[in-house]
This record gives structure tokens, C-alpha cells and sequence, in this order.
């Protein structure tokens, strides 16, 4: 039987730091100061990788300072950070549609080697005096395949490196939402009774970010009381794979959060 000791009830970790400061300078210039962006409507939020030529994101910008009249739309690709501008926004609240293929002609990007899982990072920037202002209402499009109940369900194999679960569990869809999961077996893995559960998956239908809704999956385990699961992570709709932060806990404490990819069989 395995054994564990749970964090937080053996002793407090006190870190202590130097009394020297250092001052970190985002590359990006000021964040909150002065000017505050706003994205919302966000939908779609993901472009469609079987459609590369037609796909798009759509948002709205909005900004809550009358000193400022233009605002630049950016975008960056797998984290190159090079902030290329693609289109000026000059009057507020407004809807902007940013086609894929747009985006990849300013980034000098041929569409053509635009695939799945790449990422494009879409940033607003405002000059006011001179001083660039962009704002954490930055998001991420991601090159996505379209949701298919069929492909993220299953026999799936959950591993992680850091916690000692290495096997099969399986993902089944609500008849009710097919954007939600669920997935039994996650306990059995640590030779557990798995009594309660299935553990229950939220799946953000606009970019497909995954929400692990806390649920006890056994009474018993290592001799504690209601072993839960709780997290989020990411769903890669192309290959159904899951890359999930799983935070463990039983009623008397926490076992940490820990990185699991449960990949379909």
C-alpha cells in the first residue's frame, strides 16, 4: 500500500527571502496602469483547423478612459512574443473579427503551415503620452479540431509523472451535455476502493479549457477519509487528449497539485 504525507499537516515551509528587491520590467510596457482594456464577447475563441482559410475569432473591445482614442490589436505566434499589429481599433465598444487567414499574412505566416495546436496570442495595446499600455484581457487562439463527442470519450490511459498513477481509466459523456465528462477509475489506479464518484469534467464549449468539479472517488485511502480529485486543464479535441492539473485531497488535507495527460487508447 502506498504511502503518503499529506502537505500542510506535517509542518509549515516558511521561506525567507533576501532583503534585496529586483525590479522586473515587462518587455510588453505597463500593465493596469492608466488605461484598462477589456475583451468580452469572446466567440469563437478557437480557429478551426479544418477550415483554416475561413476560420476566425470575434470579440468585443472595449476601454474605460476617454483620454485614449486608438487601440491596437497584436498578435504573436507559439509564443514568439513578436506583437505584430493587425488591425486599429478607434472607437469603443466595438466588435472585432480577426480571420485566420489575416492574422497569419501580417505574421508573414504561409496558412498552409498553420496546423493544430498551434497558438496565436492576441494582445491590446494603447498609446497615451507616449507610453505603450497593454492589458491582461490577452487571450490565446488556438488551432483546434471541431468537438466531437465520439473522440474525447473511452478507454484512456492516465499517467503522471509525479504522482504514482499510471493506467487505464474511462471517460464517458452526459447524455444530458456533451460537454460534460466524466471519468471513473482515477482511484482505483492507487489500488483504492472506488466507492463514490465518477470524477466530473467541465469542458468551456468556446476554447475548450477543462474544469475538474472537486468529487470524492473513495471513502477510504492510506487510511484517510474521502479521497477527492479537483483541477483544469486543457483538451486537445484533435487527438482527445487530456492535460490536466489534478489537486488531491482527503478530509484531513491536501496531497498537492499534480500534472496527469490522459491520452485515449
Amino acid at each position: 500500500m502506498k504511502k503518503f504525507k499529506i502537505i500542510g499537516l506535517i509542518a509549515a515551509l516558511v521561506l525567507t527571502f533576501s532583503s534585496c528587491e529586483t525590479e522586473v520590467v515587462d518587455p510588453a510596457g505597463l500593465r493596469d496602469v492608466g488605461v484598462v482594456h477589456e475583451i468580452t464577447n469572446l466567440n469563437p475563441a478557437v480557429y478551426d483547423s479544418n477550415d483554416l482559410e475561413n476560420t476566425f475569432v470575434q470579440f468585443t473591445v472595449d476601454l474605460d478612459d476617454p483620454k485614449v482614442n486608438e487601440v491596437s490589436v497584436v498578435a504573436s505566434y507559439n509564443g514568439d512574443k513578436k506583437r505584430t499589429e493587425i488591425i486599429k481599433v478607434s472607437s469603443f465598444p466595438t466588435t472585432v473579427k480577426l480571420a485566420l487567414s489575416d492574422v497569419a499574412s501580417k505574421l508573414g505566416i504561409p496558412i498552409s503551415s498553420v496546423k493544430a495546436a498551434d497558438v496565436f496570442n492576441i494582445e491590446l495595446i494603447s498609446i497615451q503620452s507616449g507610453t505603450s499600455y497593454f492589458s491582461n484581457a490577452a487571450f490565446n487562439a488556438a488551432v483546434v479540431c471541431g468537438y466531437d463527442p465520439a473522440k474525447v470519450t473511452g478507454i484512456y490511459r492516465a499517467f503522471s509523472e509525479s504522482w504514482p498513477a499510471d493506467g487505464n481509466v474511462t471517460i464517458t459523456v452526459d447524455p444530458e451535455d456533451e460537454f460534460v465528462l466524466f471519468i471513473s477509475g482515477l482511484a482505483a489506479l492507487d489500488g483504492l476502493n472506488e466507492d463514490k464518484g465518477p470524477l466530473r469534467l467541465e469542458v468551456n464549449e468556446l476554447n475548450f479549457d477543462v474544469v475538474a468539479v472537486k468529487t470524492v472517488l473513495a471513502s477510504s485511502a492510506f487510511g484517510y477519509t474521502n479521497l477527492a480529485y479537483e483541477g483544469s486543464g486543457k483538451l486537445n479535441t484533435c487527438d482527445g487528449t487530456f492535460e490536466m492539473l489534478f489537486t488531491v485531497t482527503v478530509d484531513q488535507g491536501s496531497f498537492g497539485a499534480y500534472d496527469f495527460v490522459l491520452t485515449k487508447n
